[in-house]
């Protein structure tokens, strides 16, 4: 059964993954995206997105929910996580000074600007990626994911939750961080034994972005 379980969640990565990246390459990605966060229907199309994945994700932990580690967190995972954060931030800090384009704007989600008339549509999609991203990709990562691949042990484990994370995006420069910041919140999980302190690293690490790319 577990095994089962294992198969279907890699087949889920697999299928969200090699959709991103076919939209990438073949170029059928918008090219402008970043006034996406002030659209209704940007944040209708995610909930959908994010309801459809949390589905997969129960199925797969059906009659199991100690996979999602829905528990409450180990003794200084208020430390872990600010240690984590900080950690992630010096890390994009040293990868902006590469050679490459910044990666932080390559997924292009991020406004150039205030539209005070589209506040409330800009209202929903922060909830969008503050809470509904942050809740469903950490239960489907370092819930369930780093629960069933716990087998191949400690340290192999995050290191493959983190990879699936960066590679769901389907990004290329931005592997270099979204894959560091999948480790670093898989150690959080596996030293708290919960996915509540990523959970709220997530939303932070999410909500700063949108608030740096309005306030630059």
């Amino acid at each position: 059964m577990s095994r089962t379980r294992l198969v279907c969640w890699i087949g889920l990565i697999a299928a969200v993954s090699t959709l991103e990246y076919s939209a990438r390459f073949s170029g059928s990605t918008p090219k402008n995206t970043h006034n996406e966060v002030y659209s209704y229907s940007a944040f209708a199309n995610g909930l959908i997105f994010y309801g459809l994945i949390f589905g997969v994700v129960l199925a797969i932990a059906f009659d199991r929910t100690d996979l999602f580690a829905l528990r409450r967190p180990a003794r200084r995972a208020a430390a872990l996580a600010v240690g984590v954060l900080v950690a992630t931030y010096l890390w994009e800090l040293v990868v902006v000074t590469l050679p490459i384009r910044n990666p932080g704007k390559e997924q292009g989600l991020t406004p150039t600007h205030w539209e005070p008339s589209h506040a409330g549509a800009f209202a929903a999609n922060v909830i969008l990626f503050t809470v509904v991203a942050p809740v469903v990709e950490e239960l489907t990562f370092r819930g369930v994911g780093q629960s069933l691949l716990r087998f191949t042990g400690r340290w192999p484990s995050i290191l493959l939750v983190g990879i699936a994370f960066g590679l769901w995006h389907g990004l290329v420069e931005a592997l270099l961080i979204l894959i560091p910041f999948g480790v670093g919140l898989a150690y959080l999980r596996d030293r708290t034994r919960s996915v509540v302190p990523g959970m709220v690293v997530h939303a932070l690490f999410n909500g700063a972005a949108l608030a740096i790319a309005l306030l630059s």
